[in-house]
């Protein structure tokens, strides 16, 4: 595990309500997300953008949640089956080597990855793995702490999700954040990384 990983127990305060206030989940999602997409959620915690991103797919989509740790996604399924949103969410424990989602190349319609690339020990391993879950044209949202990114780290991240297979689409808002919009090429030659 990468030093840079967000121990289990700060996943409680990563789902405090105040941080709506911030980071609302709604306004940063809904331009993305469809009612019937397929969303993975890589670096998921205890599920702060999950749920909302459940409520947006609907009964027709589903939200794949990934994290490193067992701890974090036990408290997500706990929140899920509380909030009767479980039906939509599969809860998955990815290692620190492979984010275990080979199963769904060309299946997913939107990734988010917000505040977990720069915690990420093999980056590019996880660009190419997230690149090949999207259909082509498919969106991923990165999203890094202004706090705890530097702004030449982001820009590396930028680079390598390039290098990946992803073209930049756009630069949203978020507050507290570095953010970038990037879309899947879909000539698979150049998402091999």
């Amino acid at each position: 595990m990468s030093e840079r990983v967000c121990p289990w127990w700060l996943g409680y305060l990563l789902i405090n309500p105040a941080r709506r206030l911030l980071q609302n989940p709604d306004r940063i999602l809904q331009a993305y997300v469809k009612s019937g997409a397929v969303v993975l959620d890589v670096g998921c915690a205890m599920g702060f953008f999950t749920l909302p991103l459940a409520r947006l797919v609907g009964e027709r989509g589903r939200v794949i949640a990934i994290d490193l740790q067992e701890r974090m996604i036990r408290s997500l399924e706990r929140r899920a089956r509380k909030a009767g949103l479980s039906a939509w969410i599969e809860a998955r424990t990815c290692t620190s080597s492979s984010l275990g989602i080979d199963d769904l190349a060309g299946r997913i319609d939107f990734a988010l990855a917000f505040a977990v690339l720069h915690e990420v020990q093999y980056m590019r391993a996880a660009l190419v793995s997230i690149g090949r879950s999207l259909r082509p044209g498919g969106l991923l949202l990165i999203a890094e702490p202004k706090d705890h990114v530097s702004v030449e780290e982001f820009d590396r991240t930028t680079a390598t999700a390039c290098e990946c297979g992803f073209d930049i689409v756009g630069s949203p808002t978020i507050r507290r954040s570095r953010s970038l919009l990037l879309s899947r090429r879909a000539d698979p030659e150049t998402n091999r990384g």
